[in-house]
């Protein structure tokens, strides 16, 4: 008996086969993701339609984007290096819960459920010391950043979800090769999908120093990244575990604002001094240890000096990702919202909250709580600038006060409340930070660095235009249906 050669085969028969395989896989990734898989529902209904709408292009979009990370050990330390910081929130957890935590600053005292909750299972020990430098141009912050990795004595360790070997980039390149010839120890870990025009090749001359450089969840072959929707967007420097970098700019020329697309760069950034870097640096050692192959970073006091009185800012640096059980910067802008007696100011380049963070601003708007956002008026995501629009617009009919911003690309990811805390980092208003990708922000308890927030935000309503009512119902159908389809994928994106 002789099979049928591949011509006698009836072609009908053969697309029969071939779309019961795929209904069959469409099948159980679809019972995968509704039972295997820690996601919102939104999320789930998302995938299933994607799956069972565009059978073939939906699974191989589900494999780039869709896939979940199971592993909750991914950033791991030692037991034996992990001596006085675990101590330090186990200590302050026990000495809220029995009521014996010296609480100096009123504010601390006054947000001590919030501090908690960043305290339990985030390592996101509170400071008491800090003193805060923030920038709102970028090249003021990397002239400032220059001339800290230029005056450095130990050691740099440098993370950035993009790093572009532009004009700026290669001048902060050749700062730390020239400090590295010195002796400093150079560490640099970039995202592999955010510098994916990057290569470990290009950092040769660097390492031939001793050196080193590691890409975060780096691609097979330059083609296909298994990882390609959890990347780590944090943005971290630590210079000799004094100084401390974290806000929303990556590094490269068009954060500077040489970009003709986006102009003028608009975004946060922070320098801090004071115990609150011990914790930039540990969320480092995490991430880097997590990626390097033969250079893991181990406790060791050069990385955790001790820092005398800088100043008298309380703040939390607390991180979050796809690795981790509870969504913990999430559960910080909600728990500040829920919180906010007076005012609530949000500044988000991709505004797409999820459900609880939408219910959140309606209870605080029919509460009496004022709320202000701005936001970008020009999209560097299309689907996302969409969705962005569309949830500004329902807030605005709700009576929140909506900007947005015209003086080039708004960037930064900022909330305050009632002028006494305030949260600044990398995470957005978005599943995308919530869920997906691997962040870190301070939570800051400051009545003047809240107010001083607050007034930049008030700077920043000068180039910007008032979202209305009348404005909003005016936009033509075709944003509309661009709105729609935003709506749509929202959960997704």
């Amino acid at each position: 008996m002789s099979w049928p050669s591949f011509e006698d085969l009836d072609m009908s028969f053969v697309i029969s086969i071939v779309t019961a395989v795929l209904f069959i896989v469409n099948i159980l990734l679809a019972i995968s993701i509704i039972f295997l898989e820690r996601r919102s529902a939104q999320s789930i209904w998302a995938w299933v339609l994607v799956l069972f709408f565009i059978p073939i292009f939906g699974f191989l979009i589900y494999m780039a984007f869709g896939r979940t990370i199971y592993n909750q050990n991914i950033f791991k330390i030692d037991e034996k290096d992990k001596v006085g910081l675990e101590y330090l929130v186990e200590e302050q957890l026990k000495d809220i819960k029995d009521k014996q935590f010296s609480f100096v600053n009123p504010l601390a005292n006054k947000y001590k459920k919030l501090i908690h909750m960043l305290l339990y299972n985030n390592h996101s020990f509170l400071t008491n010391n800090n003193s805060i430098t923030t920038y709102t141009n970028m090249n003021e912050k990397f002239e400032a950043m220059l001339e800290d990795i230029r005056n450095a004595k130990d050691h740099i360790h440098f993370q950035y979800y993009i790093f572009r070997m532009d004009g700026i980039g290669k001048k902060l390149y050749n700062a730390m090769l020239e400090k590295q010839k010195e002796g400093v120890s150079v560490k640099i870990l970039y995202d592999d999908m955010g510098s994916r025009a990057l290569s470990l090749r290009q950092f040769k001359e660097i390492k031939s120093y001793g050196g080193n450089v590691e890409a975060f969840f780096p691609s097979l072959f330059n083609l296909i990244n298994p990882r390609m929707n959890n990347r780590n967007h944090r943005k971290i420097v630590v210079i000799d575990g004094e100084i401390g970098y974290i806000g929303g700019s990556n590094v490269g020329d068009e954060y500077i604002g040489h970009s003709e697309k986006f102009g003028e760069w608009r975004d946060t950034h922070l320098r801090i001094k004071g115990n609150a870097v011990k914790s930039l640096q540990l969320r480092f050692m995490l991430d880097w240890n997590s990626h390097s192959k033969r250079h893991n970073l181990v406790y060791n006091e050069q990385y955790f000096p001790t820092i005398y009185n800088e100043g008298d800012t309380y703040m939390q640096i607390a991180s979050s990702g796809p690795d981790e059980v509870w969504q913990q910067i999430k559960y910080g802008y909600l728990k500040m919202i829920y919180r906010a007696q007076h005012s609530i100011y949000i500044q988000s380049p991709y505004f797409i909250p999820d459900q609880s963070v939408m219910e959140a601003l309606r209870v605080a708007i029919l509460s009496g709580v004022k709320v202000h956002l701005m936001i970008p008026n020009m999209p560097d995501h299309p689907f996302v600038y969409w969705g962005t629009f569309s949830r500004a617009g329902s807030l605005v009919n709700m009576g929140a006060e909506v900007h947005i911003y015209e003086k080039g690309f708004l960037h930064q990811k900022v909330v305050i409340i009632d002028d006494e805390v305030v949260s600044i980092g990398t995470t957005n208003i978005d599943n995308r930070s919530f869920l997906l990708n691997f962040e870190v922000n301070a939570f800051i308890y400051s009545k003047k660095e809240a107010e001083k927030q607050r007034h930049i935000y008030e700077e920043d309503v000068k180039s910007s235009s008032l979202l209305t009512t009348e404005k909003y119902e005016a936009r033509g159908k075709w944003v509309k249906v661009k709105e729609g389809v935003a709506n749509l994928i929202a959960p997704i994106l």
